[in-house]
Formats: C-alpha cells, sequence, structure tokens
C-alpha cells in the first residue's frame, strides 16, 4: 500500500521544475504527444491507486498529492502549448487579440488610463501611449522616453519596463511574423535616445522573457490562478507531510518509511524553492512595478537580500561571453607527432578539437562599437526600404566610406564563409604586427575588438554554422589548415609569431590556382594577399595604425550583423538554451533600431 502513496510523487516529477518544461524547440512541437502520455500515466496510476484502496489513512492523505501531481502535469502541457510555432503564430498574427493568459498580454492590451498609470504619466496624456505618429524620419528627434518607475527599490526597473513594453512586438520575430512600420518608429525612437548600456540591458531582459516562453513556466503576469495553483500545491504538499506524521506507521518497513520521508521533504522543499525563485523572476518583478506602495518596496528589498550567492543567485540571464576560435592556433597544434595514427585510433585529435574554443567576456568597447554603428546606421536610414538594404552590407559601406573600396573589394566578394576565414587570418597577422605599436586606449579598443569579433565568427562558422548562411566554410577551413600546417613544418621555429611572421613573407604574387592546386579550398594565400594590402595602406595611402584598425573593426562589425540577419530567427531561438550568443543580442538590438527584413513593407 505504501508503495501506491509514492504514485502522486512520480506524477509530481513528470511535471518538471518550474524551471525547464523543454530542452528543444521540438519538444514544444509534440505537446499533444506529451499530453496523451502524460494523461495515459495519471490514468495508470490513478488505477493502481484504486485498486490498493482500503479506506485507510495512508489512502485519504495520498489524495492531496494527487491533485498536486495533475495540476504539475496540466502547466507542462499548458507550457509546451504556450511555446509551440502554431500558438504563438495564430497569438501574433496581425489583428489577434491575443491570449489572455499570455504574459505579454496583460500589459499589452490594458485600457489607456492602466498604461498611463504603469507608465507613470497623468491620465490627461494617455493617448500618447497609444496614438503613434505615422512613420517617418522626424518621429526619431521627437520621441521622450518614458519617466523611471515610481518603484525605485527594483533596481532594474526600468528596462523591466521597456523589456515588456516591447516583448509583446518583437517575439513575432522568432516565429517569422513581420512587424507593424509603426512599432519599429517607436522602437528606434527609444533606442536612439539612451546609452548603450541601457540597450542592452533591454535586449538582455526581453531574450530572457522570450527563454521563458520557449522552455520554461513563466510567471503570468495578473495571473490570479497561477498564484492559486503554487499555494494548493504547496498546501497540499504540507497536509500530506502533517497525515504522514499522525499516522500509524508500524505496519510499514523502516526503509519504505525513510523513502516515504524523503520524498514528502523533498517534494516540499522543491516547491518551496520554485515558490522563491518565482518571487524574484522578471515576471514578479513586473507586477511589483505596478505597484506605487511602501510594503512593496519592503517585499523588494527582502527578496534582494534573500538571495544568497549559490542558492537563489540574480538573475544572469545570459552568458555574457562570446567563444573564439583560430586557425593558426589550431594549425599549430595540428603539427605531425610521434605516433599519431595511436592518437587517430583512439580519437584524441577530435577530443582535442572540441577544447580547441575558448571563452571570453564580451568587453565594454565591443559593446559600445557595436551599439554606436547600428545607432549610426539607424539614425542615417530614411526609410523601411533602406533599412532593409543594410541588411545585406557585409564590409562594403564602410570601405566606400574609407575611400578603400577599390583596393579591397575583391576580399568581401563571394562566398560569405570564405570572407570570414580571408578576413580572419588577415586580421590576425596584423594584429601580432601591430601588438607593439604605440596607441591610444581608445583606438586600442578598436584592434582589440576587431580579433575578438574575428575568431567569434570563426567559432560559428566551425561550431553553429546553422547560425550562418549556407556555404562549404567547414571545407575551406580544413583546407587552409592542412595548407598553414604544411607551410609550418618549413619553419624552425615554430612559435606562433614565427609563423606568422613567416607568412607574411609568403609570395602572392602566384595564381592561386597554382598556389593550392586544383580542387582545394585554402583561402591562405587570399588572407595573405590581404594582409599585406591592409599594412600597405600605412605606407602607400599613408594611413595611420589607428585609422587601419578603426576600418578594419567597423568592417567585423558589419560582417556580424550579416550574419545576425541572415540566422533563422528559430536558430536564435535554439542557442538560447546554450547560455546564448552575442549573434542573438545584435540581431535582436538590430531589429530594434529599424535594421530587419523582418517588417511589413505596402
Amino acid at each position: 500500500m505504501i508503495k501506491a502513496f509514492w504514485l502522486p510523487f512520480l506524477l509530481q516529477h513528470l511535471g518538471g521544475p518550474d524551471t525547464i518544461t523543454a530542452y528543444s524547440l521540438e519538444d514544444n512541437e509534440l505537446w499533444i504527444r506529451q499530453f496523451i502520455q502524460l494523461l495515459l500515466k495519471f490514468v495508470w496510476a490513478s488505477s493502481i491507486f484504486l485498486r490498493s484502496w482500503k479506506s485507510r489513512p495512508l489512502n485519504i492523505i495520498t489524495m492531496p498529492m494527487f491533485v498536486t501531481g495533475l495540476i504539475k502535469c496540466g502547466e507542462k502541457t499548458r507550457s509546451l502549448r504556450s511555446g509551440s510555432y502554431n500558438h504563438l503564430e495564430n497569438q501574433d498574427a496581425p489583428g489577434d487579440p491575443g491570449d489572455p493568459g499570455d504574459p505579454g498580454h496583460a500589459l499589452a492590451h490594458q485600457p489607456p488610463d492602466q498604461l498611463c498609470r504603469i507608465h507613470g504619466r497623468p491620465e490627461s496624456e494617455k493617448y500618447e501611449v497609444e496614438n503613434i505618429p505615422s512613420p517617418g524620419p522626424e518621429v526619431i528627434d521627437d520621441y521622450i522616453p518614458s519617466p523611471d518607475p515610481r518603484n525605485e527599490s527594483i533596481l532594474v526597473a526600468a528596462p523591466l519596463q521597456k523589456a515588456f513594453e516591447f516583448f509583446p512586438k518583437f517575439k513575432r520575430l522568432f516565429t517569422d511574423v513581420v512587424l507593424e512600420p509603426t512599432d519599429l518608429e517607436q522602437s528606434k525612437s527609444f533606442f536612439n535616445n539612451i546609452s548603450w548600456k541601457q540597450a542592452f540591458e533591454v535586449i538582455e531582459i526581453e531574450l530572457g522573457f522570450i527563454y521563458d516562453i520557449f522552455y520554461t513556466k513563466p510567471m503570468k503576469v495578473d495571473d490570479e490562478w497561477g498564484l492559486v495553483r503554487r499555494f494548493i500545491c504547496l498546501f497540499s504538499e504540507i497536509s500530506t507531510f502533517i497525515g504522514f506524521m499522525i499516522i500509524d506507521k508500524h505496519e510499514y518497513s523502516t526503509t519504505d518509511v525513510i523513502i516515504t520521508w524523503l520524498l514528502l521533504v523533498g517534494a516540499i522543499v522543491l516547491e518551496i524553492y520554485s515558490i522563491i525563485l518565482l518571487c524574484s523572476s522578471d515576471w514578479t518583478m513586473i507586477w511589483l512595478n505596478k505597484q506605487g506602495k511602501t510594503r512593496v518596496t519592503r517585499i523588494c528589498k527582502a527578496i534582494s537580500s534573500c538571495r544568497l550567492p549559490y542558492f537563489f543567485p540574480a538573475n544572469k540571464r545570459w552568458s555574457d561571453s562570446m567563444a573564439q576560435y583560430n586557425l593558426i592556433s589550431y594549425s599549430l597544434k595540428n603539427l605531425p607527432i610521434k605516433f599519431s595514427e595511436v592518437w587517430k585510433f583512439f580519437c584524441i585529435p577530435r577530443m582535442l578539437d572540441e577544447c580547441s574554443s575558448k571563452n571570453s567576456d564580451v568587453p565594454k568597447y565591443l559593446k559600445i562599437l557595436i551599439f554606436e554603428q547600428l545607432q549610426k546606421k539607424s539614425k542615417h536610414t530614411p526609410g523601411i526600404k533602406e533599412a532593409k538594404e543594410l541588411c545585406a552590407d557585409r564590409g562594403k559601406r564602410t570601405l566606400e566610406e574609407m575611400k578603400c573600396f577599390s583596393t579591397l573589394h575583391w576580399s568581401i566578394d563571394g562566398e560569405f564563409d570564405k570572407c570570414i576565414l580571408v578576413w580572419h587570418l588577415a586580421t590576425d597577422l596584423c594584429y601580432d604586427t601591430d601588438l607593439n605599436k604605440k596607441s591610444s586606449p581608445a583606438k586600442k579598443s578598436n584592434r582589440e575588438a576587431s580579433k575578438l569579433l574575428s575568431d567569434y565568427m570563426v567559432y560559428l562558422l566551425l561550431k553553429r554554422p546553422l547560425m550562418l548562411p549556407p556555404g562549404i566554410g567547414q571545407f575551406r577551413f580544413r583546407d587552409s589548415c592542412a595548407k598553414a600546417t604544411k607551410i609550418f613544418q618549413t619553419v624552425k621555429d615554430r612559435n606562433i609569431q614565427s609563423c606568422k611572421r613567416f607568412l607574411l613573407q609568403v609570395n602572392t604574387e602566384i595564381p592561386p590556382l597554382k598556389a593550392k592546386g586544383d580542387g582545394s579550398k585554402s583561402v591562405l594565400l587570399d588572407a595573405c594577399r590581404l594582409a599585406k594590402s591592409l599594412q600597405s595602406l600605412e605606407t602607400e595611402e599613408e594611413w595611420n595604425c589607428e585609422k587601419k584598425w578603426e576600418m578594419m573593426s567597423h568592417v567585423w562589425v558589419e560582417m556580424l550583423c550579416y550574419a545576425a540577419c541572415h540566422c533563422p530567427w528559430n536558430g536564435h531561438a535554439k542557442e538560447l538554451t546554450n547560455g546564448g550568443e552575442l549573434l542573438t543580442h545584435v540581431c535582436l538590438l538590430m531589429a530594434h533600431f529599424g535594421i530587419t527584413e523582418h517588417v511589413y513593407l505596402d
């Protein structure tokens, strides 16, 4: 009989924790199958429970746990359905009022006077929230950012408010639903009047909301029934715990009793933990932000003080890092060694290849560079059609502005994966050459940003190829590595600096077909040619080192933006489970600046 008492705990754990409902986007699409499986398991557990019914106290205290298990399974199925593409597309279709249960619906469909109260505006100005001027460049300069929220105890209240305001509109992108021009103009106006730090905070929070919709059980704003379900579950578990404490347990073995205690205590601890995490979530903070009362301030401070470093950490919405992968470093590791056949037999080279990438924090100067470039493009783009054309730029605009397009245009033509590898190798060679040159900290950041973006783009090319336009980048990388490894075998001092200096001495006048052989996809010769052309800008065009790296950093930002625009939005959504990619943040930031192809154009 006591084993039948354990069945509701199985149902409860099948419902899963609040922080994980789907491990991939495909799980959401299979919500019907998941629902049928959970339903059959519930019927199976209920039948076993009914067959073991003997009108004893243990049977009676089992019933509250069945209620908890049913609620957990129902919430999981509902969350999976809410994260499916069909549901989101129907919900985000133009003119669709949306699902009242959706987190983004509560604020987006408030009456004007309520919206004014949330935004901290007087009721006399309430129609300023609803009536957005018709699209046009003049709107950008006339926009006045919303005042800071009243509840200053919430540290990120202002970014939370704006992220939640944009979230219902821009989540459409992740289901391939186009944006309305009025949405873009409002977003452009806001982002053109804030700092880079505020912009990245809003994007970070907004992507956190997107992650919650696809992969977790998000707290529904103004969802009283959600709160009721939480307390029903907790009350059921505590009442079952007390009931088991009271009843006579002598007829059960000590082992079974200990297991039962562990199940009960574990269920209560997990429920309390999930409630605490819920109280510190962004959804809860948004709800608290709408309250302008003293007791809410105390609650916010209590939540902040209860965030312990390990058990209840402050929300870290993404890894804030970018992986790095370097072709020359990989080629040096790939040099022939003794017993190489034995290494290959045990797949050691493949394991070393998996460890070849390293992570680097996204520095402040790189975020500033990306933000300023996008802001500049947005302000100088008069309309939607011109903004769409920016998505096709991958260095041409910068080369034309710097008046070196005629010299370097060949390096950005052709397949995108080839451009990445050519510019990656050239950037790496120039970086070591200019490493010891004196430059101001501001200009030095352009060099460091170029190196970071260069290695990051190669990482995407090799480890996240589905996030880039289709091509043969992995074959080009393999052939380029083979060519570099062959060259490095002739270098006496095989440290990385000597090898790079040797590459700069390669004769680039040889026709590429003769140099690399028919069928080889190596870009090594083209990269050496580009590196020499970049270095010649200082000697022949009288550029200084700082100007050269400024141009190179801007080219890399354009390449990053090109990759971001041409990555499918479901590809961005999939990477959220791995901690998020800088590419996804850049893509959503571009959309907020109006630089996107997913906009309705009559």
